[in-house]
């Protein structure tokens, strides 16, 4: 074992990590303004950070800026990606503050780019996706990436593929519009959006319902690009440690749906 800053890495890992730095730190500087900027929201993601930053920067170049917004994370993470003192990753470390949404909302709001675009740290959502996203940006206001739209997957195990499925079944049928994967939270958009509508920055993953369901309110197109999501190999699942918690957030899912078909959007 080495000591590494403040936290244990295993012999392999650092070596790893260290390579991975070392290939970021040689990068290009960034252009004064990035076209692009990808927000990264991550608690307990150091085994995946670097593989997820290293991957955007190989997949979009010196035209994208990453922000990792990192809730205080124990092991570190916010520590590792800071540490890459890399011009064009900027770490955002909140202290007393945890959430999902409001994670990315907050790096939404520090970001620069006429493209934003926001997915899960632990490379379960591949960066290679973003290009053709990305391009999807000519026609559509919108791009998601999909599990469920005709050639997606969803490679996890049985019981969170069933619950998914079901929400996002229980989503399209309330909230309509013929959109699949509800609750994706992996997406590219154009800025201009904002201008017509504000991320609700509260809860897990529902929030990204009540978003799409008030971007297609207000006439704003949205199209699905089917992927493959498949459970992460490195870490542990935030939104599933334990059964109770695996229900409490599906009912929290359940619960916003029906809030944001109630809700005003005027």
């Amino acid at each position: 074992m080495k000591w590494s800053k403040s936290y244990w890495l295993a012999d392999d890992e650092i070596s790893g990590t260290e390579n991975a730095m070392t290939d970021l730190r040689e990068a290009p500087s960034p252009l004064p303004d990035p076209r692009i900027s990808i927000v990264l929201a991550t608690f307990n993601e150091r085994e995946n950070i670097l593989d997820t930053i290293g991957s955007i920067f190989e997949h979009l170049g010196d035209q994208v800026e990453i922000i990792v917004v990192d809730d205080d994370s124990p092991d570190g993470t916010w520590h590792l990606a800071q540490d890459l003192n890399h011009p064009r990753v900027k770490v955002i470390r909140r202290v007393g503050t945890r959430g999902l949404a409001s994670a990315f909302n907050r790096g939404i709001l520090e970001s620069r780019g006429e493209i934003v675009g926001w997915m899960d740290a632990d490379m379960c959502m591949p960066p290679a996706m973003l290009p053709g996203m990305i391009a999807g940006l000519g026609k559509y206001d919108i791009v998601v990436g999909s599990r469920y739209a005709p050639d997606g997957k969803d490679d996890r195990i049985f019981l969170r593929v069933a619950a998914s499925r079901l929400i996002n079944r229980l989503a399209t049928l309330v909230l309509g519009y013929g959109i699949r994967d509800y609750d994706s939270g992996f997406v590219v958009l154009r800025r201009s959006v904002f201008d017509k509508v504000s991320l609700i920055p509260t809860g897990y993953g529902a929030y990204f319902m009540e978003f799409l369901y008030s971007c297609r309110r207000k006439g704003l197109t949205v199209h699905e690009v089917p992927y493959t999501f498949r459970d992460r190999q490195k870490g542990i699942s935030k939104s599933a440690p334990s059964l109770w918690r695996f229900f409490a957030t599906g009912m929290q899912y359940v619960i916003r749906i029906f809030v944001a078909r109630l809700r005003r959007h005027d």
